[in-house]
C-alpha cells in the first residue's frame, strides 16, 4: 500500500509545501481507496488570524482516521468543518470546499439539518441531554418522525447495544441520564448520535475526559464500528492513533504535513516534521 492515497509532491523545506498533490478522488478509488469526505483548498481565518491555511486531504470511507498534531495546529478546526459547525463561531471566514458523498456542504442550496444527519458527533466531554436515559436516544429519532413506541424500545434497545452500554442500565431507562458515570455518558452519546443512522462520527478527543477503562470501551467500540462507519477524530495521544486509527493525518500550524496509512506514516514518514513529532521531540 502507498504511503498515502495520493501521490507526494517534492520535499522542500516548510509545512506548506509539505502538502501532497490531490486529484479529484470523492465517492472514487484510488488504489482500492475509496473516499467519503473530500477537502479542496479550505482556508480559514478568525479576524486577522488564518487557522488553516489551503487544506486540501480526502478521508477514507468506512476506516478510522486520526487528526494529530500539536495543541493549537487546527485539528479542531478541520474536523468541525465536516459537519460545518464551525459556523458556530463569529468572525469566521471559509473558504475552499468540503465536499461529503461528492456534495460540497458549503454550497448556496445545502439543507444544514439533513447535512449533519449524516454525522454523529462526539465531543472532549459528554453532554448528555436534561432528560432520562431512554429520552436521550429517543429524542432525535422522535425528530425524524419515529413515533410508534414499539419501534423507539426497538431502536433505543440496538443502539445501547451498539455503545455497550445496555446491560448496564436496561434496569433504569427512565432514570437521569446525568446520574450516569462520565464514561458511561459518553457512551451514551455515542448510541444517541448512532440513532439517527448517521454515516459519519466524528470524534473531537472523545476519550480525554474518561478514565482507561472507559476509553478503551470507546476505542473498541471505534473499531467495531468502522465496518459500518467512517470514523473521523482528533487525538493528542499518539499512542491511541497507533492503536486504533488506519488513517492518520498530521498538521501543523494550520497545515497538513502528512497524511497516509498509520502504519506507515508512523513507521516511517517522510517528512522531518513528523519524524519530530513521533519521537516526541515536538509536543
Amino acid at each position: 500500500m502507498q504511503t498515502s492515497i495520493n501521490e507526494p509532491m517534492e520535499k522542500t523545506g516548510n509545512a506548506s509545501q509539505h502538502a501532497t498533490l490531490i486529484q479529484p478522488l470523492n465517492g472514487q478509488s484510488l488504489n482500492g481507496v475509496k473516499t467519503h469526505i473530500s477537502v479542496r483548498n479550505l482556508n480559514i481565518s478568525y479576524g486577522n488570524s488564518q487557522i488553516l491555511k489551503n487544506v486540501s486531504i480526502d478521508i477514507p470511507d468506512k476506516k478510522i482516521t486520526a487528526i494529530i498534531g500539536p495543541s493549537g495546529c487546527g485539528k479542531t478546526t478541520l474536523l468541525k468543518t465536516f459537519n460545518r459547525l464551525i459556523e458556530s463561531s463569529d468572525g469566521i471566514k471559509i473558504e475552499g470546499e468540503v465536499l461529503v458523498d461528492g456534495e460540497n456542504i458549503y454550497g448556496k442550496n445545502v439543507e444544514v439539518t439533513n447535512m449533519r444527519k449524516k454525522m454523529g458527533l462526539l465531543s472532549q466531554r459528554p453532554m448528555p441531554l436534561p432528560m432520562s436515559i431512554y429520552d436521550n436516544i429517543a429524542y432525535g429519532m422522535r425528530i425524524h418522525g419515529i413515533r410508534k413506541k414499539s419501534i423507539l424500545n426497538e431502536r433505543v434497545t440496538y443502539y445501547l447495544k451498539q455503545a455497550s452500554l445496555w446491560n448496564e442500565v436496561k434496569d433504569r431507562l427512565h432514570q437521569p441520564a446525568t446520574k450516569l458515570s462520565i464514561g458511561q455518558q459518553q457512551r451514551l452519546c455515542l448510541a444517541r448520535g448512532l440513532a439517527v443512522e448517521p454515516e459519519i462520527i466524528l470524534g473531537d478527543e472523545p476519550t480525554s475526559a474518561l478514565d482507561p477503562i472507559s476509553s478503551q470501551r470507546i476505542e473498541e467500540k471505534f473499531v467495531e464500528l468502522k465496518d459500518q462507519y467512517t470514523i473521523v477524530m482528533v487525538t493528542h495521544i499518539l499512542r491511541q492513533a497507533r492503536r486504533i486509527a488506519d488513517y492518520i493525518v498530521f498538521m501543523y500550524l494550520g497545515e497538513i504535513v502528512e497524511h497516509g496509512p498509520a502504519h506507515e506514516l508512523l513507521e516511517n514518514p517522510r517528512e522531518e516534521m513528523t519524524k519530530e513529532y513521533v519521537k516526541g521531540v515536538i509536543s
